[in-house]
């Protein structure tokens, strides 16, 4: 029989604690981030230089990240099974994390990624469906236990964790990939993802959650736990479709999120096709570019991410935005416009890590505008929902440009980037300014 450890005594309590809050969900999104720097940067990159099709690189890139994009699957089901002792939101997360861990055992069975890079693709398809599944419930928790006025420092952490596990899976597995080869480098990162599963396993919402399950409770540990659910609502799932497609598919709800997702093809776009640029065209070693996205690029947008959601409680997160997206497309249309120069390395490298923070800087000002939309009791349906897209918008980014490299150059991709961008940029102002705070179909204002 499993019991439960009593209320009063370790382990903390995300509801309670602001420090642990910023903490936990930093070391959550660092444990999504280095799958991710380890597939789309390191392997991404290794795969160029050993010769193989960028095509069929960007093919592998979609694969890896499909999970992400049917993201809002998993929100209905998160949001309706939410009454574990073990708290609303954890058993989804540390479940999740767990079969992350056990899909990323997996991949020990390749032993050579470039000939087998079929396998390879569908074996992280399989580790992204759980990764997909574990970030759908840390969002979800996110959104419940942060208050309103931390969200954009909170992001901000979240973004700058997700970057700085980019970071090690781009810098640090890219190093382990060519100088121990490839089972090292899977093991390592399944070693990653087992140590901070175990850490989260002693992490409680609220203080009267478990830390294990209980079939058989006792009295003085079922009572304070029967009070604090019984204030859950049991909503079925007529009524959170119902909610969630009026919170979607309002007017606001969809120039907003349209804009940001435009944003974010935008970003993918281009930094598919550079990368490709700088090491097959311009020659570099393919560690090169995974070292420095990994640690330059990796410090200075962690910085910009930190900074962002400071200015992001300070002015307002819908203003951040439209200045974000307007430094994005001036970026894009003013560096792909100097392609000449590229052939220069100072250059080209202060262009490859000024492209690594623009997607972060666009995360911390769009993540609580989209926060502040969701409506009540689908929260985690609809913003899962709106993440699922943003990963979409990056895999149809990457496929894109891998195949459209077979017909038009790199600057070209990014002159287009630019474009669209320029268009996201103009709807986001556009749409803040017809909008005002206290106008919102919901009645809620927009923040």
């Amino acid at each position: 029989m499993l019991t439960a450890f009593p209320a009063s005594s370790y382990p903390p309590t995300l509801s309670r604690s602001r420090w642990l809050r910023y903490t936990v969900f930093f070391y959550l999104y660092v444990m999504q981030g280095i799958p991710a720097g380890f597939s789309l940067t390191a392997l991404a990159n290794y795969l160029t230089a050993e010769g193989v099709k960028p095509s069929v690189v960007g093919s592998f890139a979609a694969i890896v990240g499909l999970p992400w994009a049917f993201q809002f699957v998993w929100g209905p089901l998160i949001d309706r099974y939410q009454g574990s002792p073990m708290g609303r939101r954890k058993p989804w997360v540390v479940g999740a994390q767990f079969l992350a861990f056990l899909a990323s055992l997996s991949l020990l069975f390749v032993h050579n990624p470039v000939t087998q890079i079929t396998t390879l693709a569908w074996l992280f398809f399989a580790h992204s469906i759980f990764a997909a599944v574990q970030d759908a419930s840390v969002d979800a928790m996110a959104i419940t236990v942060i208050a309103e006025d931390e969200r954009g420092r909170v992001n901000a952490f979240m973004r700058a964790g997700f970057l700085i596990g980019t970071g090690v899976g781009a810098a640090i597995f890219s190093q382990l990939l060519r100088k121990y080869g490839f089972f090292n480098a899977a093991l390592s990162q399944s070693l990653c993802l087992l140590t901070l599963t175990v850490i989260t396993f002693f992490i409680r919402e609220q203080p009267g959650d478990q830390l294990l399950p209980s079939f058989t409770r006792s009295s003085a540990t079922a009572k304070p736990n029967s009070v604090k659910r019984a204030t859950l609502p049991e909503h079925n799932f007529k009524w959170l479709f119902t909610e969630l497609f009026k919170g979607l598919f309002a007017t606001r709800s969809l120039l907003l999120f349209g804009a940001i997702v435009a944003a974010y093809v935008s970003i993918s776009l281009f930094s598919r096709a550079y990368s490709y640029q700088l090491i097959r065209v311009l020659g570099w070693a393919d560690t090169s570019v995974s070292v420095l996205t990994g640690t330059y690029g990796m410090l200075v947008a962690t910085g910009a991410a930190l900074m962002g959601g400071y200015i992001a409680d300070r002015i307002s997160p819908r203003r951040l935005l439209v200045v974000v997206l307007t430094v994005v497309a001036v970026y894009l249309i003013c560096f792909n416009s100097l392609a000449t120069y590229w052939t220069q390395r100072p250059v080209a490298q202060t262009g490859l890590v000024t492209l690594y923070f623009m997607d972060p800087c666009i995360s911390v000002a769009a993540m609580p505008v989209l926060m502040a939309i969701c409506r009540k009791g689908v929260e985690g349906s609809q913003f899962t929902t709106y993440m699922a897209f943003v990963n979409l918008s990056d895999i149809l980014g990457s496929y894109v440009s891998g195949h459209a490299l077979d017909y038009i150059s790199a600057p070209t991709i990014g002159l287009l980037a630019g474009g669209l961008a320029t268009v996201a940029a103009i709807t986001i102002f556009l749409t803040v300014r017809h909008y005002r705070p206290r106008d919102a179909t919901d009645g809620q204002p927009l923040r």
